[in-house]
């Protein structure tokens, strides 16, 4: 036996903090707890939640789960985390739309060398908030704490929701959406959470934070307060429309050009005319100082579209009424030359 392990290892000592853990849980318990509702039958605090599915005569559940990318490492060069929780939770909230279904629950997962309660209840209190927004119950997660798995104050955070739609009023995209339907477009506020790997290294954040300061006239803000703008939800507005539409697409990484497809039954292409609506300045400076083709733009980012809507002719009019600030941003044509997105001027 070495004499000098008189004092047994602890896994304090191997820099885990179990009574700050056990702090910042019963933190978020309070927290999630004030998003339940009628269908939570055990939430936060047991080895697995349960929730109770009511009002559906015959539910499909659907699943989604998301990161928010690397633009958590522009907060954590910043110290802002304030809208990393709205990221998480209405990325996965915006991939149910497409369904037709509503949120139900939502899980997320907090991964960390060393626990930073504040910032973790920074965090929690933002998925919180944005999961009562929507009535989604935060009914459970992990936080985990492993020292030497992230460098410096690095983690990671990731979501996963639960949503349900009767299985009569899902939508079918691929089996409704035919050549003359039109394609609305509902805006963006930025770069929402995709394209930050790009932006990191136009910039050369990882090596330089200075161009995060930088006060941009046609922004009316710094790069930084641009960049952390949080990815919109879009829940209330479209579900007003889920009766009007043929289809959704929700504009993440991969830009219209992977997502808008998703969408897409054989046989059509989605033809998009930029001059249709409003590209925000944000993606135009960082055109400009990266020297980024504009092929490359649409293929990363969003471009202004948060989500895009297939629908016909003769609903045009009550949809752009329902869902404030949509536009018109193309149309659903016969196959052209093999390219099922077609993005012109």
């Amino acid at each position: 036996m070495n004499k000098n392990t008189e004092i047994g290892a602890t896994y304090e000592a191997a820099g885990v903090n179990l009574e700050g853990s056990r702090d910042i849980k019963d933190t978020i318990k309070a927290l999630a707890t004030q998003t339940y509702g009628d269908g939570v039958v055990g939430g936060v605090g047991g080895f697995g939640a349960m929730y109770k599915i009511a009002g559906y005569a015959n539910p499909i559940l659907v699943t989604s789960t998301d990161p928010v990318g690397t633009k958590l490492m522009v907060a954590g060069m910043v110290g802002s985390y304030e809208n990393i929780g709205a990221d998480l939770v209405n990325a996965c909230v915006n991939d149910l739309i497409v369904i037709g279904a509503d949120p139900l629950f939502f899980l997320d997962y907090i991964a960390t060398s060393k626990m930073n309660s504040e910032v973790v209840e920074i965090l929690v209190k933002g998925i919180a908030e944005a999961c009562s927004s929507v009535d989604c119950a935060l009914i459970g997660g992990e936080t985990s704490e492993m020292p030497g798995m992230f460098a410096g104050d690095n983690f990671d955070v990731s979501g996963f929701i639960v949503g349900a739609v009767e299985e009569r009023n899902m939508l079918r995209p691929t089996e409704t959406i035919v050549e003359s339907d039109v394609l609305i477009g509902v805006p963006s506020n930025g770069l929402h959470t995709n394209g930050y790997s790009l932006v990191r290294h136009i910039y050369g954040l990882d090596n330089d934070t200075t161009p995060l300061n930088i006060y941009y006239d046609d922004l009316g803000e710094t790069l930084a307060k641009a960049l952390l703008k949080p990815h919109l939800p879009y829940y209330h507005d479209l579900r007003k429309i889920f009766g009007l539409v043929k289809g959704i697409a929700h504009i993440t990484g991969g830009g219209l050009y992977e997502n808008v497809p998703r969408m897409l039954p054989t046989g059509v292409t989605a033809k998009f005319s930029t001059s249709l609506w409003d590209v925000p300045s944000i993606f135009n400076i960082i055109q400009t100082e990266g020297k980024v083709d504009s092929e490359e733009m649409y293929h990363v980012f969003n471009m202004g579209l948060g989500m895009v809507v297939a629908v016909q002719k003769n609903h045009v009019s009550k949809v752009l009424n329902l869902v404030k600030n949509s536009v018109v941003v193309g149309e659903i044509v016969e196959s052209y030359q093999d390219n099922e997105v077609v993005i012109q001027n």
